[in-house]
């Protein structure tokens, strides 16, 4: 999911910046949400043609609440109109929204109302404490119009993933006694990609309905893990320009994004290839040493366009082999979270690897991605750049009691 946040304290490797999608992702919505799908179901469509590159118009019913819940429904402060900076056609744009908590809570489901669907791409929900909603106060003040300028993660320090959105995705609901907790006074920072290839797109005034629960309601405690893999797709033999060669096309991101964009493609480099350097290929993949116990409820993948086919394996090659989520035909507008059929207790020294096939053959095919120039894809924000992206919805056992 594009966005960003950063490796789990869990998850060893680089302290590197991920852009979530999402989910996302970017990004899959990484807050216990979506009422069905299982691991390791496929995409229940495979085909790329038509896709658009944004939201799909229609909200289906909300599931109903269940004992002690409660909704609460929050909207950007006032209609925004993107403006992608840098020559791109891509903006992360955040807005701070505020529950009003007065006391503990637990979120235990989220989801997205994207308004102007013509040119939302995902969003991503951040928790922030008081002192962090402070400066995010102090971000909007300094920054013309509605919000700030995002690209890689939140903009303010100590934001906790708690949720978000991608095409395909709905409120998914754990059937466990779980949730994000959300201390009094926590307030919510909303992170919209607004994706502009079709033209400006006019304004928006996104929201959110959250799913809360009393914060004394003895829920283990949810956090969001994330898997990065590199990309290093080459642009294919029919296909020839200046972005056609890598470090071209690095500046390139680093030019639309800013320097963490080229930080981030570099340190996967480190951290994936364990100091070898880049191999161009559709297929990539990155391993990374579990550092804690936790127990894993759900999980999902998260590309772009050009992505084929995603997986997530646990320990692979070792005799205790197994597959956490296996989409051999990926469909970018089917981004839902897969909650697992029994929890997984997952081992401080176990490996999870994450892998992503991408076709830059598509880029010709896709209306979205009409007219765009061709590419040695990298790690990107943008929806014409890319992404591997395995999003994990667990509890650290230490602090959930289990």
């Amino acid at each position: 999911m594009e966005g960003k946040a950063r490796l789990t304290r869990w998850a060893g490797g680089a302290a590197v910046a991920l852009a979530a999608v999402l989910l996302v992702a970017s990004c899959g919505d990484a807050a216990p949400g979506r009422t069905s799908g299982a691991s390791g179901a496929p995409a229940a469509q495979t085909g790329h043609a038509g896709h658009a590159g944004h939201a799909a118009a229609g909200t289906p019913p909300a599931a109903p609440l269940r004992p002690g819940e409660r909704f609460m429904t929050l909207t950007v402060p006032e209609p925004y109109r993107p403006s992608a900076p840098s020559g791109g056609t891509d903006e992360y744009r955040c807005f701070l929204v505020d529950p009003g908590l007065t006391g503990p809570a637990f979120l235990t489901g989220s989801r997205f109302l994207p308004q102007n669907t013509d040119i939302v791409h995902h969003a991503i929900i951040f928790r922030v404490g008081p002192k962090e909603a402070e400066a995010a106060r102090r971000a909007d003040a300094a920054t013309p119009g509605e919000g700030w300028t995002c690209f890689g993660d939140a903009g303010i320090e100590n934001g906790a993933w708690v949720g978000s959105w991608a095409p395909g995705v709905d409120e998914t609901l754990l059937r466990q006694k779980v949730g994000y907790p959300l201390p009094a006074g926590s307030q919510m920072v909303l992170q919209i990609h607004y994706n502009l290839l079709g033209g400006s797109g006019g304004t928006d005034r996104s929201g959110i309905r959250l799913r809360l629960a009393d914060g004394a309601s003895g829920r283990a405690p949810l956090e969001t893990g994330l898997v990065a893999g590199p990309i290093e797709l080459p642009c294919t033999a029919e296909e020839s320009g200046p972005l056609c060669e890598r470090e071209a096309a690095v500046e390139d991101v680093a030019h639309r994004f800013g320097e963490q964009a080229r930080q981030m493609v570099d340190g996967l480099t480190r951290m994936c290839g364990r100091g070898e350097p880049p191999r161009p290929g559709s297929t990539q993949h990155c391993d990374m040493p579990i550092r804690e116990d936790a127990t894993l409820y759900a999980v999902a993948g998260h590309m772009h366009l050009l992505g084929r086919s995603i997986r997530i394996d646990l320990n692979p090659g070792k005799p205790d082999a197994r597959t956490l989520l296996d989409i051999p035909a990926y469909n970018f507008d089917d981004q839902a979270i897969r909650p697992l059929a029994q929890p997984l207790e997952i081992k401080a020294g176990d490996t999870l690897r994450v892998t992503c096939t991408h076709d830059a053959g598509l880029r010709a095919m896709l209306p979205a991605l009409h007219g765009s120039a061709p590419r040695y894809v990298v790690w990107g924000e943008g929806t014409s750049d890319e992404m591997c992206l395995g999003l994990l919805v667990w509890s650290p056992q230490a602090r959930s009691g289990t």
